[in-house]
C-alpha cells in the first residue's frame, strides 16, 4: 500500500497565524512519516508570490519524505523557481516498499494562468502528462495532481475560478486506465468527488477553510483548524482520510 500525505493552500504571508498552521500540519505529517511514502503540496505556497514567502516555506516545510510540489494562482512561477528551485511540472516515482513490482508515479503540473485566479492545463502540459505516463508500464499507478479543481464544487466564490478546458483532460484520463486518482486544492475545503470516472480528491486549505453556502455569509470559516489529506492506494483503489492538526497555542 502507498500512503501520500497531501497539503495545499499554505499561503505563507509572514504572519504568525499562517506560519503556525503550516507548522502544525508539517509536524503532524513528520510525526507519522514512518508510515508515509510521499508528501504532495498542490499550490498556493505563497500568498502574494514574494521571495520572503517562499523563503518562509523552505524554512518551515521540512521533511525527510520524498516531496512533490506545484504552484497555484497566488504563486509567482519565476520567484518560486528562484527560491525553491523546482520546475512547474514534476514527477515523483514511489517504489513499493514491499518489493512488489507495482509502483506509483505522481505527476504534478501547473494549472495556473498568469494574472488570473482561474486555472487551465495548456496543451503542452497535457502533452507532458501523456508522455510521463507513457514512460512507465501500464501496471504503474498514476496520481495526477494540480492546483485548480476541474469541476463545480457548489462553492460559488470558487466555482467561478475553477479549472476550465476540462474536456481535454477528460480525454487524457480516458486514454490512461492506470490514472487511479486526481488530486488538487484551491478551494480550501476537504472534498471528494469524481472526474472522468476517477476519484478527484481536494486537500483542505491549511491556511484557512472556506464556507459552503449554508455555513454562513462570510467567505472564511474561522472555526476550522488546519487539516491534511492522507491518500491510501491499495490494489489501485484510492481511499482518502482527513486529519486535523492543532497549532500550538
Amino acid at each position: 500500500m502507498f500512503v501520500v500525505a497531501h497539503i495545499s493552500d499554505l499561503h505563507f504571508n509572514g504572519t504568525e497565524y499562517n506560519r503556525s498552521r503550516n507548522e502544525a500540519a508539517v509536524e503532524y505529517i513528520n510525526q507519522y512519516s514512518v508510515g508515509i511514502d510521499a508528501l504532495l503540496i498542490t499550490g498556493d505556497i505563497a500568498d502574494t508570490g514574494a521571495p520572503e514567502q517562499y523563503e518562509e516555506f523552505v524554512s518551515t516545510v521540512t521533511s525527510d519524505l520524498p516531496t512533490l510540489t506545484t504552484i497555484g494562482n497566488h504563486d509567482d512561477l519565476q520567484t518560486y523557481r528562484d527560491v525553491v528551485g523546482l520546475p512547474e511540472n514534476s514527477i515523483l516515482d514511489v517504489p513499493n516498499r514491499s518489493g512488489d513490482s507495482h509502483n506509483l508515479r505522481i505527476i504534478a503540473v501547473d494549472s495556473s494562468i498568469p494574472d488570473s485566479a482561474g486555472g487551465y492545463l495548456s496543451d503542452a502540459t497535457l502533452a507532458f502528462v501523456d508522455a510521463a505516463i507513457g514512460e512507465v508500464d501500464s501496471a504503474t499507478s498514476i496520481l495526477l495532481a494540480f492546483h485548480h479543481p476541474p469541476v463545480v464544487l457548489h462553492m460559488p466564490v470558487m466555482d467561478v475560478i475553477r479549472q476550465t478546458g476540462e474536456d481535454r483532460l477528460i480525454d487524457l484520463v480516458a486514454a490512461h486506465p492506470n490514472i487511479v486518482g486526481l488530486l488538487c486544492g484551491h478551494a480550501h475545503t476537504p472534498a471528494v468527488t469524481r472526474f472522468a470516472g476517477r476519484p478527484l480528491c481536494l486537500a483542505p486549505g491549511v491556511s484557512s477553510t472556506l464556507n459552503l453556502p449554508f455555513e454562513g455569509s462570510g467567505v472564511v470559516n474561522v472555526s476550522q483548524p488546519p487539516s491534511i489529506a492522507f491518500h491510501l492506494l491499495d490494489d489501485e483503489r484510492l481511499t482518502t482520510h482527513f486529519r486535523v492538526a492543532t497549532p500550538k497555542s
